[in-house]
């Protein structure tokens, strides 16, 4: 059940993703104000994994991680019934702060419940759960976008369904024995780690945001990328590209599991570099093959290098600090996750990767004329016509 939760929480954090340029268009919204919805879904994440990323250490796993899915629920429904860029603001808050309470508390509990005998079971089924979630949410969403223009309309009644249920089911999931006790004070904004883990935390840091950074921009881009630089119109394929990488996850991760952490995460990050430079070149030359090898290379190395890290975490934690040092691992991760993506969308409206104008040459070898591409670019790029030269051959000029 555990993985369950785990898969369906990641599922409703990336679910938004293929529907980001229907809301753009159903309620006008600029790519920053998105790029604002993204951001405070993110704080409210941060803030959870701060403050209450470790209650489940004093309180137990079980009452936490029930609240945690009905908070979900509650976001979910906001979703349902949003009618504005205000009640999405709302809505991708709370959804955050449900995100950011249950992580620490699933990753602990998965390694609570795995078997003494194999240890690295728990690790595995949270890396494989977070990136099979990512790429359910992602997937069936980016497919209901091609066939209706309210994907949303079907997904989230199912998903908040599906949150109140599992908050009924885990009120039976056993407890590890033993709770800290609470203070107030635990509630005190702070990431701790203790003296035993930090070397191993230490040592992951690298890794962890190598990986989560990549996805945080393979997250931000396809929507726009896709089509506007790769020239794939078909309107699914932002979020299947999502899915592809994290399909690719999960593949990385069941395949570390023969492995110790340590050659899983420096085969990982290997992988890592060559799906970047694929993403790199896929964008130069704009070759939709190269995105989509590169997007399951980068799915690997995620995958490879999540779990390492997560095993060699894992590996030096106790019962009763467990879910206070996955919530650091999770600040550390989403932290990385958020950076890039933020960045692509703060930069965004001040450079499209469309080609804008087309220039016209005359024989003397100077520019005659710059001229929109489209009908519509000269809006987009609020420049008149330019006379500068001479016709003959075109070339194209990006913003």
């Amino acid at each position: 059940m555990l993985f369950g939760a785990n898969v369906v929480m990641m599922a409703t954090a990336s679910a938004p993703s293929p529907i980001y340029p229907l809301y753009r268009e159903r309620w006008g919204l600029s790519v920053t104000m998105l790029t604002v919805v993204f951001a405070v879904y993110v704080v409210g994440l941060l803030s959870a994994l701060l403050t209450v990323g470790s209650l489940s250490d004093h309180l137990g796993r079980r009452p936490v991680l029930v609240a945690a899915l009905l908070v979900a629920a509650a976001s979910t429904a906001m979703f349902w019934t949003a009618d504005g860029i205000v009640s999405l603001l709302i809505a991708r808050v709370v959804q955050g702060i449900a995100t950011g309470t249950a992580t620490g508390a699933l990753a602990a509990g998965l390694v609570d419940l795995a078997p003494a005998r194999r240890p690295q079971l728990g690790p595995m089924m949270t890396a494989v759960g977070t990136s099979t979630g990512m790429a359910t949410g992602a997937g069936v969403v980016g497919s209901l976008v091609q066939s209706t223009s309210r994907p949303d309309a079907y997904v989230i009644p199912v998903l908040t369904l599906t949150f109140v249920v599992l908050a009924a089911v885990l009120l039976r999931i056993p407890e590890p024995p033993a709770p800290n006790a609470f203070r107030p004070a635990s509630l005190r904004p702070r990431v701790r780690v203790p003296r035993e883990a930090r070397p191993a935390l230490l040592a992951s840091v690298p890794a962890l945001v190598a990986g989560w950074a990549s996805t945080g921009l393979f997250l931000s881009l396809p929507p726009s990328l896709v089509s506007n630089v790769l020239h794939v119109r078909f309107g699914a394929a932002g979020g299947l590209s999502i899915a592809a990488l994290s399909l690719a996850n999960s593949v990385g991760a069941f395949s570390s599991v023969r492995q110790t952490a340590r050659h899983a995460t420096s085969l990982g990050a290997v992988l890592l570099a060559l799906g970047a430079f694929a993403l790199a070149v896929a964008i130069a030359v704009a070759l939709a093959a190269v995105y989509v090898g590169g997007s399951v290379v980068a799915g690997l190395g995620v995958g490879l290098t999540f779990n390492g890290s997560l095993r060699a975490i894992s590996a030096v934690t106790t019962a009763t600090s467990r879910s206070e040092v996955f919530s650091a691992v999770y600040v550390i991760s989403y932290a990385a996750l958020s950076l890039p993506s933020l960045a692509a969308g703060i930069a965004r409206p001040h450079r499209d990767w469309r080609p804008r104008a087309t220039c016209t040459w005359a024989s003397s070898g100077r520019c005659l004329w710059v001229r929109p591409s489209t009908p519509d670019d000269r809006v987009l790029t609020g420049r008149p016509e330019i006379r500068c030269g001479r016709p003959g051959t075109a070339s194209l000029i990006a913003n």
